[in-house]
């Protein structure tokens, strides 16, 4: 029998390295496919871009490498994990009872999706890639959601539901400008839950778990 990815996780790079293996090890048995951030290492190229100005396509592609270091070194980590190169590689290593972390590069260059710019990041590949798997997508982060503007500045307002069209005329908050427009485009929503706390995801992906006594934000794209 094979089995259904039923969500992919997109772990932020804020969250590694602790929060991050912590909850990937959590993450066992669900039928989940993670895709990982490109952390600091991702922060690091837009620093030297800002003082070498390399071009769009050299950044873009050098950030999804960086996603693939930050990939590898988490299921160094966690032996209920195994590395996945393609979409049918996913499903076979969670046939397997593995959880699949998908390195991403390769089937990024084949689909070859984005234009190369700063606006895609993780978030946005990894709302493609669930599209891919008809899965849902999970965005875990350091912060517990969406807000009208940084969580810390004066004035800043949680946000427990936002329709992607909206979302659209935000500058950008702990999502990716791009990622509303592929929800639309795809017609899916997608969820944006602290990491820090696991037992948030899994109350979100569990359906035999009822517990939503946190604060998480829900992107409506249908």
């Amino acid at each position: 029998m094979i089995i259904i990815i039923k969500q992919v996780i997109k772990i932020g790079g804020s969250l590694f390295p602790n929060y991050a293996i912590d909850l990937a090890e959590k993450l066992k048995g669900t039928n989940s496919c993670i895709v990982l951030g490109g952390g600091e290492f991702a922060n690091l190229i837009r620093k030297y871009n800002d003082e070498q100005h390399f071009s769009e396509e050299v950044n873009h592609w050098a950030a999804i490498d960086c996603m693939d270091i930050m990939a590898k070194l988490t299921n160094d980590k966690v032996e209920s994990a195994k590395l996945a190169y393609s979409i049918d590689e996913i499903n076979q290593i969670s046939d397997d009872g593995f959880t699949p972390i998908f390195i991403s590069s390769k089937f990024l260059r084949d689909e070859d999706p984005f234009e190369c710019s700063w606006d895609v990041t993780s978030d946005s590949i990894a709302a493609y890639v669930a599209h891919a798997l008809n899965a849902k997508l999970l965005i875990v982060t350091n912060v517990n959601g969406i807000y009208t503007q940084e969580p810390k500045e004066p004035g800043s307002t949680f946000i427990s539901k936002i329709d992607a069209s909206t979302l659209l005329t935000f500058p950008e908050t702990s999502v990716d400008v791009m990622l509303p427009s592929l929800l639309l485009k795809f017609g899916s929503n997608c969820y944006v839950v602290n990491g820090k706390y696991p037992e948030r995801v899994l109350s979100l992906i569990d359906d035999n778990i009822n517990d939503y006594n946190f604060d998480y934000t829900q992107i409506i794209g249908e």
